[in-house]
Order: C-alpha cells, then sequence, then structure tokens
C-alpha cells in the first residue's frame, strides 16, 4: 500500500463505511455486527432504498452482479447525487449490500486516493428481497378462476393412465408430469380461494365504487358461468382419470417418482442405504398426501363429504346470486327508490336532532306506532299511587307499588257489533265439492302409481304409453334420480320427497337411443335400466 502523496496534494481522508484489507475486499460494518436487511422499510427515505434495491435485484437477474453508483443512478433514471451515496452506505450498514474497492480503473496515485467502490447484494439483502416481492405478490393477488389449468390437469392425468399401462413406467417421465400435475392442480386451488375472497370483497364493498361495478358486473357473470360449466365437465373427467388410475395402481407411479427424489437428495456415505430409506419414505408419504388432496378436491366421499369442486360451484353460484342482488339494490338506489338501510340512517340522524327525550318519544310513536295495548290499561288508582310516592326507575319490582290493571276496554268497554248479525252461509255443497276433487285426484296419483310399478328391473324401451297423469310422474321420478348421480356412479337409488315411492336408474353401455310414447308427443333419451316401486303398497 502506498503511505505516501503527491506534493501539493491534500490526502482524502479513508472511507466512512469500509475498509480495505489485503485481499481487496472491504470490511463493512455489518461483517461484525448482526444484519438488519428489514430496517430500510420503516425509515422516512423508505422509497429511495426500496429503488436501489430493486435496481440491485433487476440487475442480478440480467446476471449483473457488482454496480458503481453511477450505474446505480442510471438505472434510478437520475444523477449520481449525495442522497444516493448516502443510502448506499446506509444500505451497506444494515446489511443489504457488500462495498468492495473498486481497482479496475486506478491508472495514478490519485485515482487510488479517491474512492471507488462497488456494491453487490449481500445473501441477507437477496434473501430480504424475495421475502419482500412474494409479500407484496400475495396481497396484490386477486386471484382468478382457470379454465386451462382445469385442461393441463386432465391431459396430465391422461399421460399417466397411459404410463400407468406400461409394465415398466419411464420414471423421469413419470416424475416430470407429476410435477406438473401438482403444480397446476396448487395453481388451480390457490387462484380460486384468491378469487372468491376478492369477489366476497367486491360485493361487499360495492357502495365505494358503484359505477366500476355496475360497469363489470355482466362480464364478470359471464366468466364465472364459463368457468362453471367447464369445471362441471372437466370435473367429471378428471374424476374418471382419478378413478381410472387408482384402478391401474397410481402409488406405483408415486413410488417412482418418491425414489427418484430421494435419490437426488440422500448424499454419498457409509449410511447412504438408511438415508435414502428414510428419503423414500418422506417423499412417498408428501406424493400420497398430495393425490389425496388432488382426490378430495374432485371426487366426492358420499353425501356428507362433497367435494371441493362442487362446493366451489355452490359457492360461484351463490355469488352470482348476491352479484345479481348487488345490482338490484344498487339500480333502486340510482333510481331514487329508497331501501330500508338508508331509511333507518335518516331516522337515527332524526333521533340524534332531536331536542329532548319528549320529542325523541313522539318521533318513535310517530314512526313505528307501538302504543300500550287497548283492552289493558293501569287504573287511576295506581297511577295516583305513582305519583305520590314518586317511584324511581332503578326501584326493583319487589319494593315498587303493584300496578292493577283493568281488563276493560277504553272507550266503550264493548267491542260487539250493533245491528242484525250475519247470515250464516250454507258451505256443505262447496265442501262436497272439494272432498270430491280430492278424492278424484287421489284415484290418479294411485292409478299412476300402479301404471309405473315395476316387476322388477326393466328396460325404458319396455314401457307402454303413458298417460299425461303418469308421464308427470314418470318425469319428476327420472328428474330426481338423474340429479341424484354423481360421476362415475353406475347405479343410483332415490326415494321421493313423500317417501311413497323408490326408483332405481342404471345406464345401458351400448344401447342406443330409445323412445318413449305418451299422448303428449315422444320422450327420448339413451337406455337405461330402470325399476319403481311404491313403497305405500309395499307398507
Amino acid at each position: 500500500m502506498i503511505h505516501g502523496s503527491a506534493q501539493g496534494r491534500r490526502p482524502q481522508p479513508p472511507p466512512t463505511v469500509a475498509v480495505v484489507g489485503q485481499n481487496g475486499t472491504v470490511a463493512t460494518p455489518a461483517e461484525t455486527t448482526r444484519a438488519q436487511p428489514f430496517a430500510h422499510l420503516s425509515t422516512p427515505n423508505a422509497a429511495l432504498y426500496r429503488a436501489v434495491l430493486s435496481a440491485f435485484a433487476h440487475a442480478k437477474d440480467r446476471f449483473i452482479v457488482h454496480l458503481r453508483p453511477e450505474d446505480v443512478a442510471a438505472e434510478l433514471g437520475q444523477e449520481s447525487d449525495e442522497p444516493l451515496a448516502q443510502a448506499l452506505n446506509k444500505l451497506v450498514e444494515w446489511g443489504n449490500l457488500r462495498a468492495d474497492a473498486d481497482t479496475s480503473r486506478v491508472t495514478t496515485v490519485e485515482d487510488f486516493h479517491r474512492r471507488r467502490l462497488l456494491f453487490q447484494l449481500t445473501p441477507e439483502g437477496q434473501a430480504a428481497e424475495q421475502a419482500i416481492a412474494f409479500y407484496e405478490e400475495a396481497i396484490g393477488h386477486r386471484g382468478s378462476l382457470q379454465s386451462v389449468a382445469l385442461s393441463d390437469i386432465a391431459e396430465q392425468l391422461s399421460s399417466l393412465a397411459v404410463l400407468a399401462g406400461q409394465p415398466d413406467p419411464d420414471p423421469a417421465k413419470t416424475h416430470l408430469l407429476l410435477l406438473t400435475l401438482a403444480e397446476r392442480f396448487s395453481s388451480l386451488a390457490d387462484n380460486a380461494q384468491a378469487f372468491m375472497a376478492s369477489l366476497r370483497r367486491a360485493i361487499d364493498f360495492s357502495d365505494s365504487d358503484v359505477e366500476g361495478f355496475v360497469a363489470y358486473k355482466e362480464r364478470l357473470i359471464d366468466y364465472i358461468n364459463r368457468f362453471i360449466a367447464d369445471l362441471a365437465n372437466m370435473g367429471a373427467r378428471i374424476a374418471r382419470l382419478i378413478g381410472e388410475l387408482e384402478g391401474s395402481g397410481h402409488e406405483r407411479l408415486l413410488m417412482l417418482a418418491a425414489r427418484r427424489e430421494a435419490a437426488d437428495a440422500v448424499p454419498e456415505g457409509a449410511d447412504a442405504d438408511e438415508a435414502y430409506a428414510r428419503a423414500e419414505a418422506t417423499a412417498f408419504a408428501s406424493w400420497r398426501n398430495r393425490w389425496r388432496g388432488l382426490k378430495d378436491w374432485f371426487v366426492s366421499r358420499g353425501a356428507g363429504h362433497p367435494s371441493q369442486a362442487r362446493l366451489l360451484r355452490q359457492a360461484a353460484v351463490t355469488a352470482i346470486k348476491q352479484l345479481i342482488d348487488a345490482i338490484g339494490l344498487l339500480n333502486e338506489r340510482r333510481s331514487g327508490r329508497s331501501d330500508r338501510s338508508a331509511d333507518f340512517r335518516t331516522l337515527a340522524r332524526w333521533f340524534a336532532e332531536a331536542p329532548d327525550e319528549a320529542a325523541m318519544h313522539r318521533l318513535w310513536r310517530a314512526a313505528f306506532g307501538l302504543s300500550s295495548s287497548r283492552h289493558l290499561t293501569v287504573t287511576p288508582q295506581t297511577v295516583d299511587l305513582w305519583q305520590e310516592e314518586d317511584v324511581a326507575p332503578s326501584t326493583p319490582w319487589r319494593d315498587a307499588p303493584p300496578i292493577r290493571i283493568s281488563p276493560q276496554l277504553r272507550r266503550t268497554g264493548s267491542y260487539e257489533r250493533r245491528g242484525k248479525p250475519n247470515r250464516v252461509q250454507d258451505r256443505s255443497q262447496a265442501r262436497t265439492f272439494l272432498l270430491e276433487q280430492a278424492e278424484r285426484e287421489a284415484a290418479e296419483t294411485a292409478a299412476a302409481r300402479a301404471r309405473l310399478r315395476t316387476d322388477g328391473p326393466t328396460l325404458l324401451s319396455e314401457l307402454d304409453v303413458l298417460e299425461p297423469k303418469a308421464f308427470r310422474l314418470f318425469l319428476s321420478l327420472l328428474g330426481d334420480a338423474l340429479a341424484a348421480r354423481r360421476p362415475g356412479d353406475t347405479e343410483v337409488t332415490v326415494v321421493t320427497g313423500d317417501g311413497s315411492m323408490e326408483v332405481r336408474l342404471s345406464p345401458v353401455d351400448g344401447g342406443g337411443v330409445v323412445e318413449i310414447r305418451t299422448e303428449d308427443g315422444v320422450l327420448t333419451g339413451p337406455q337405461h335400466v330402470i325399476e319403481i316401486r311404491d313403497l305405500a303398497v309395499s307398507r
């Protein structure tokens, strides 16, 4: 190191934030004290510090490690001034940046004594930037309903089904497909949850931006409707593929992925076999848990445990109803119609502006019309006793004087209508007509049940011509059975709401299209095996 200086030149003071060592590195205060990479967030110049660190992060993305102060100024679009130099020094002090001596451009003694530093992100600073970026992304993430992710998941499952049918599947292809499947499924679930949360906030705070809410509501409803349709179609396909994979031994594919991950994670050594076994067991348990999450998302486990996809469809339908209700309420407000909440706020303001309690009581009676019962009045003796004793409102009921109630009406003491009483009408003919109508309807319903009752399983094509009454009952039973059938079910059994009939329905593979003739027309549909029992007759 040179100890002197040129004649006539005043020596420059040493750097205040760094000392150059023999190896050219700079010892910073962060090396001797604990780093505080998040300290810049709570300072008055936090915006400048964030801009400087963002410049370093962007440069690192371009594989640029070191930056000079003038490079940072160019990234920020400003001149290299004293505030920027102070910001760099403080970030070095907190441990976000590291300062190294810049000796690459030293050609004279004057250049050596001039303070030149190179700055780069420290590991602590880089970790802090990643954490802040992740936090800002999570906070600003609104989420979306990804119909494309449903198609991707179905395609990945189809490819896995092909591998499952092979006697010796490729471990690399299997692992890559499972990783892609897990990534797309995780993105779908997270985005759907974030979207429904943001949608609920948009509905709850629709008053804040009425024009914007009304403007995009139609596009939003169309968007949700398309996703519901895609989820219903693709969800059934995904559930079927999951069932096929489980039938083909999906755990064999999960084990291949677990072994491949364990091979990358286990180091070489004497106990490598034991470590490999532990890593393999851990990875296999992790993949089984992911597969269970995927199955629970698309496949229901009985009536009490619906799939997450079905719950999401129900939540989306509810959100559409809430959107329509909110739009209707906003339109009423914009058209000048009053609503109950506005009325209550106005009434509360009137109560607050009332001059005394007597005015408040008059306002109460005028607004709500509540008063004492007309036929239960306090006797004059009780009123006189109250005035004499001046009973305080806080007096316990057992110490207060008794209240004597007069059960007479206030005005006349009677509520009988004067004059000739009304003539009693003879309703026997009307009752007879209603009884005959009820008996006729009951007979028609019993005949329709008897017409539809089968002596065991039968094909839909074997049903003969149906009368209008029997056909309407048949459509009701068929609709209940089809609505209760879930994806993958081969047979469904359902009982009507009144518990009078039971129907069993199962599709026929390759049965073609059948026709059921009625007096009103011909009903066409796929072939099914149906069994209808009249439970009332059985009982």
